[in-house]
């Protein structure tokens, strides 16, 4: 069973910065691509970033320069760098495998 479980969210002041991780299990992380994307309050799901197994990126333009995405396969661990947040960002984040979607984490920019 695949489960993808993201975690590191909370509150932050415009400008400060947040780590996401996200464990994976069911499946061979370490070959497939990883994507993160988020949910703000009242919106549709908007893809923020994704990373293959040959760690290849590519970021929405809302986070390009700002986010930066990373995997540990060591670990079976996917991370989301955060910086220079904006209230914008806030959102439930989180991590997905093809179809498969865990459990987001509240990210809430705020001063």
């Amino acid at each position: 069973e695949v489960q993808l479980q993201a975690s590191g969210g909370g509150l932050v002041q415009p400008g400060g910065s947040l780590r996401l991780s996200c464990a994976a299990s069911g499946f061979t992380f370490s070959t497939h691509v990883m994507t993160w994307a988020r949910q703000a309050p009242g919106k549709g799901p908007e893809w923020i970033s994704s990373i293959d197994s040959g760690s290849f990126t590519s970021y929405a333009e809302s986070v390009k320069g700002r986010f930066t995405i990373s995997r540990d396969n060591t670990k079976n661990t996917l991370y989301l760098q955060m910086n220079s947040l904006k209230p914008e960002d806030t959102a439930v984040y989180y991590c997905s495998m093809g179809s498969a979607r865990g459990q987001g984490t509240l990210v809430t920019v705020s001063s």
